[in-house]
């Protein structure tokens, strides 16, 4: 389970964004195509969190879906999976979102 060295991490860099004060508020961005789950972030951020500034801390998860855009005839198209098939046949498809993992937000009080 990668997503605890995930949630030690953030804590991590939270805590010191917080510079000793208390963390009532940390929203995350978490990418549909991350291969990160959600569920265990928030599982593992209870107890990494215990004992830090962030241990009544509120987190909130966005899950950002999954958006490609092809190369061919430049249509943006969502994506449940990291590839893709345009409309248009082409199979040439960049990411454009869904792989993110962000501290987006942090509210100290």
């Amino acid at each position: 389970m990668h997503e605890l060295g995930i949630t030690q991490n953030i804590v991590a860099i939270a805590s010191e964004y917080a510079e000793g004060k208390k963390v009532s508020r940390v929203l995350l961005e978490i990418g549909k195509l991350s291969a990160i789950m959600p569920d265990a972030i928030r599982f593992c951020f209870d107890i990494c969190s215990q004992g830090t500034v962030l241990a009544e801390a509120k987190l909130e998860i966005r899950e950002i879906s999954g958006l490609g855009k092809c190369q061919n005839c430049g249509a943006e198209i969502p994506l449940t999976q990291l590839f893709g098939q345009c409309i248009c046949g082409s199979t040439n498809i960049s990411l454009i979102a869904g792989e993110e993992l962000k501290i987006k937000e942090i509210e100290v009080e």
